[in-house]
């Protein structure tokens, strides 16, 4: 598969300002950002409306026309995957990796290339160097043109996601955070699962990156967001959000635009607050309760003819001239 670059490889050495590549990006900040990421969501947009649903095998045909379609009218398309749990063992699901790929698969047959991936953390169970390889390997199974990614706290055991940032953090900053720009949308990558007591923690020197990089961005500029944590309280008795989060929220405020995506609760969930929206992504590899539904957020046993069903993918697209970004999200089964 061709599409993907090593961060470091040719890097222009200053931050002069490269000229843009055919996907929006300048050469250098493609070099700097390309990442690996797990998990698939889809967002398309349609008539400024965002759409949200989870799709039944009775849809796959007509939703492959509809990728079509988005294809010839829809100025960026992406595909968020999340939380595939590459070395995970258990009963809730005894083949993660055939799971996964299954998620690939499915990224595969859309109806349209997407012009990149996000992996929104937690790629693997025990943040092994064989997983993260093993990661690594699947992701080039994805036809995309870029795959990015951030960690989340199952990538960082023992060792605060050093051997993360080794395989997936070539030419990130800090530790494992970035921006890039595409299509006129501006995305922001944001790392909230290392200093976890037990709600997610961003950090000083991650929210002033923030500060920095919109600072010179028109309001009017779409702005989203990927984090592994929710930067909202979903359900903080379980770590279900990040103590310092507010800090960025208030930044983005005067935007008119702002979409957050992320992974770590394994379910669908969404939830405005006036020009931002949050949006939880489903997993690739096993279901977590619902919030305060059993005593602790462990992985759930369903019938296997049920498991893909709690399983999927989400979709994103974006048309220059639209105030929202689009998201379906699709089931495995």
């Amino acid at each position: 598969m061709t599409g993907y670059c090593d961060s470091h490889d040719s890097a222009p050495a200053d931050d002069t300002e490269q000229p843009a590549t055919e996907h929006g990006m300048s050469r250098r900040q493609l070099l700097r950002h390309a990442g690996w990421f797990g998990g698939a969501v889809v967002l398309t947009m349609a008539s400024g409306e965002v759409i949200s649903h989870i799709a039944d095998s009775r849809e796959t045909n007509s939703m492959a026309a509809a990728g079509a379609t988005a294809a010839a009218n829809s100025s960026l398309r992406f595909v968020q995957v999340s939380d595939s749990h590459i070395g995970f063992q258990g009963p809730a699901n005894t083949d993660v990796a055939g799971s996964f790929t299954e998620a690939i698969n499915q990224v595969n047959s859309l109806g349209f290339r997407p012009d990149f991936v996000m992996h929104s953390g937690d790629l693997t169970h025990l943040s092994t160097a064989g997983q993260f390889d093993q990661v690594k390997q699947m992701l080039t199974g994805m036809q995309t043109d870029r795959v990015f990614t951030v960690p989340g706290e199952h990538d960082s055991i023992g060792d605060a996601g050093r051997a993360y940032r080794q395989t997936f953090g070539m030419g990130t900053l800090g530790d494992g955070w970035y921006s890039f720009d595409t299509h006129g949308v501006h995305f922001i990558a944001l790392v909230n699962t290392l200093s976890l007591e037990k709600l997610g923690h961003l950090g000083n020197d991650q929210i002033d990156f923030v500060r920095k990089d919109i600072a010179g961005l028109s309001s009017d500029t779409p702005i989203v967001v990927f984090s592994h944590i929710p930067l909202f309280a979903m359900y903080p008795r379980w770590g279900w959000s990040t103590d310092d989060a507010l800090k960025v929220i208030a930044l983005l405020r005067r935007f008119s635009s702002v979409t957050c995506l992320n992974g770590h609760v394994h379910q669908l969930f969404t939830k405005t607050d006036g020009n931002i929206t949050f949006h939880s992504a489903t997993t690739t590899a096993y279901p977590l309760p619902k919030p305060g539904r059993a005593p602790a957020p462990t992985p759930q046993v369903v019938p296997a003819r049920q498991l893909k069903d709690a399983l999927g993918i989400r979709t994103v697209g974006y048309r220059q001239g639209d105030r929202e970004l689009a998201i379906k999200d699709q089931r495995l089964a």
